[in-house]
């Protein structure tokens, strides 16, 4: 079985490192995905997320086997709230973010292992639905899972 962890505070750099290992997979072949100038301004934030263990935000990260200190995988989500409708009235739901592998670490089962951890903590929170957008490359994972593809009329305005 995989040691899957909720990720803590002092994991908020490696937490990053993964994020960005999962943000370059996604780049074009140009590179432009690859600055890390973000980083320190969103280390202090995620500290802070990562130590609100009954908000609405987790991380579940599992620590590489090989190299001390450092993590082979991280699954991250939040747990939001929509106004209720029928087959929710509640209206949570669950959203995952950032799914990431260290590349040395893969088809080890855990991303997997993660992804469960982080559904059974959307299901102790009452989402009813959990999505996420999927590349190519972990579809299958997914579909594993039991998600499905939807139409998406996703539009998107940039502040």
């Amino acid at each position: 079985m995989t040691p899957v962890r909720r990720a803590l505070p002092e994991d908020a750099a490696e937490v990053l490192r993964l994020r960005q290992v999962m943000i370059d997979s996604l780049s074009p072949a140009d590179g432009s995905g690859g600055s890390v100038d973000w980083h320190a301004e969103s280390l202090p934030t995620l500290r802070g997320r990562l130590s609100e263990p009954d908000g609405d935000f987790a991380a579940f990260v599992v620590d590489h086997p090989e190299r001390p200190g450092v993590l082979a995988a991280l699954v991250a989500g939040t747990v939001e709230y929509r106004i209720g409708r029928a087959g929710n009235p509640r209206g949570t739901i669950g959203y995952v973010f950032s799914v990431a592998t260290d590349p040395d670490a893969r088809r080890r089962g855990y991303a997997r292992a993660g992804m469960d951890a982080l559904l059974a903590w959307f299901r102790a929170r009452g989402a009813v639905r959990v999505q996420l957008t999927a590349s190519p490359d972990a579809a299958p994972l997914y579909a594993s899972l039991g998600f499905r593809p939807k139409p998406d009329p996703l539009m998107e305005l940039p502040l």
